[in-house]
């Protein structure tokens, strides 16, 4: 099992999701950005490096929620650990995604999510502050 953290990036009343590139896996599905857990790395330091280093940017986790396990296949089954952030400060510069979008709540629905997104965008539109 591959463990993964995503963040869900809030800014003036948007939420930051970013488009897989044509090359990834998974290829122009939208997603929640994060990356895979290293060896002897948290969970939250591992989000707060991967967004630094995909996205440029710079953020502060506010609340994590309930992981989801999801089996793509046989041999690839992830593990992603939701958290909450904020937005602190940078600007977005893409490197590995082919787009991102800052959404209202309720313009999140009607993308093509990567599925194991889906449970964790569901929890977060009735996430109650």
């Amino acid at each position: 099992m591959i463990e993964v953290t995503c963040a869900i990036i809030e800014h003036n009343n948007k939420v930051l999701i970013t488009q897989r590139s044509e090359k990834m896996a998974l290829p122009l599905k939208w997603e929640f950005p994060g990356g895979k857990i290293e060896k002897n790395e948290t969970a939250e330091a591992c989000l707060i490096r991967e967004i630094l280093e995909e996205l440029d940017i710079n953020i502060k986790i506010k609340k994590q929620l309930n992981s989801n396990t999801h089996e793509y296949s046989e041999t690839k089954i992830i593990k992603l650990i939701p958290f909450i952030c904020q937005l602190v400060s940078g600007e977005i510069k893409l490197t590995e995604h082919a787009n991102f979008l800052w959404l209202s709540k309720r313009e999140l629905v009607n993308l093509d999510w990567a599925e194991a997104d889906i449970p964790i965008l569901n929890e977060y539109l009735n996430y109650k502050k």
